[in-house]
């Protein structure tokens, strides 16, 4: 029978799932397949997975429940194999790539921030705090018809907000990172200017989340922070 994958662990790991049932409109039991020294932690399936709501809670909640007992590789939503013998050999081919990326994981979360500027306070900034800016609005709102005009700020604006937030995003990598095993920078979307992922260590879970609470108070108004996490560390599965 086809096998839904949610996680990889040591051999060790004691796992904790025998009351978890797993995904699928018919959900059998979560459990593990071990090969040598890991263990895949499965769960039987007779169709084919698609992110709902239900299935995709069931996913994080094994996964957060495995990070409980110890370092976890965790595989992300809709990894399925064909049957036990296929898992089995996975595990052991790729078997010290694995151990080694766990002994890496072992005692950390990952955290992710996000942060995003007000776009009508950035705006107002620009046009009060460049004086080129400032001269080519007070043009056009004085009815200077020049049709070059509204083209030279638009391009200077954006550049403007481009690099400020850029630098802003440097700024705040820089101000956290120290807290981090390791990071990743990753795409931003829609407003935000910046989305970071760090490899936390749970004894500077604490510290961590202070100088976050901090840095955000001390940018001020304009800046929203969100961040989420403890979180299983997809971002540092090699």
């Amino acid at each position: 029978m086809a096998l839904y994958v949610y996680a990889i662990t040591g051999e060790q790991h004691p796992l904790d799932i025998d009351d978890l049932s797993g995904v699928g409109s018919e959900p059998s039991p979560v459990r593990g397949v071990a090969s040598g020294p890991l263990c895949a932690v499965v769960s039987d399936i007779s169709e084919e997975i698609r992110p709902k709501r239900r299935d995709l809670l069931i996913h994080q909640e094994v996964q957060e429940r495995l990070m409980r007992g110890g370092p976890v590789l965790p595989l992300q939503f809709g990894y399925t194999a064909a049957d036990e013998p296929t898992v089995e050999q996975a595990l052991l081919k790729d078997a010290d790539g694995y151990l080694a990326t766990l002994e890496r994981l072992e005692g950390c979360a990952e955290y992710h921030v996000r942060a995003m500027q007000d776009e009508e306070d950035l705006l107002r900034q620009v046009l009060r705090e460049t004086p080129e800016a400032r001269e080519l609005n007070e043009r056009i709102l004085g009815g200077d018809q020049d049709p070059q005009l509204p083209l030279a700020l638009g391009q200077l604006v954006a550049a403007q907000v481009q690099e400020r937030q850029q630098a802003l995003a440097s700024g705040l990598i820089e101000a956290l990172v120290p807290f981090a095993r390791e990071h990743t920078v990753r795409q931003t979307s829609g407003a935000d200017l910046l989305n970071l992922s760090l490899l936390v260590a749970d004894d500077r879970r604490e510290e961590f989340r202070a100088a976050e609470g901090n840095l955000a108070r001390q940018i001020g108004d304009g800046i929203e922070f969100r961040l989420s996490g403890p979180l299983p560390p997809y971002s540092f599965v090699e």
